[in-house]
């Protein structure tokens, strides 16, 4: 019982020091907002038009590979730690054969969904284009121009 009053003492004392550094920093930051801190960020690019649209099912099925080849490397690390393991070689002389063997049909099956995503255009993303917003800036045009040219060149 003793054990547990530690862990909670820790539990509450952890709570309670979130609690509070959330609360003081809500009164300590400045709290100034405007139009362009209010605007949706999407990555970097200007947004067009409202963000409460339909999702685009292509996130979805980015996102659903990555996992895929996430959990891919998951199985791959216990396995290549113990593919080479000495007693199991020696527990069954075709070990490593079997587990190479098991290991290509995993990482086939895998490239076999790969391939299929490609065939039927998953991976094409096609970025739309923005449309050209009136420069208010007092910096002309042409030195973002000059500045584009030279980024884009490289």
């Amino acid at each position: 019982m003793e054990a547990f009053a530690y862990v909670a003492a820790f539990l509450i004392a952890g709570i309670l020091f979130l609690a509070i550094i959330l609360t003081l920093a809500k009164w300590i930051r400045p709290n100034r907002p405007n139009v362009e801190k209010l605007s949706t960020y999407e990555s970097g690019e200007a947004p067009m038009g409202n963000a409460n649209i339909r999702f685009n099912p292509r996130f979805y099925l980015i996102a659903l590979m990555f996992v895929l080849f996430e959990i891919e490397l998951i199985f791959l690390f216990p396995w290549a730690s113990v593919f080479h393991h000495p007693e199991l070689e020696e527990a069954s002389p075709i070990w490593s054969t079997y587990a190479l063997v098991e290991m290509f049909i995993f990482i086939g099956i895998l490239a076999l969904g790969l391939a299929l995503a490609w065939v039927k255009g998953y991976l094409n993303w096609e970025k739309p284009v923005a449309p050209q917003l009136p420069n208010d800036s007092p910096i002309p045009d042409q030195a973002y121009q000059k500045i584009r040219d030279k980024y884009v060149s490289e």
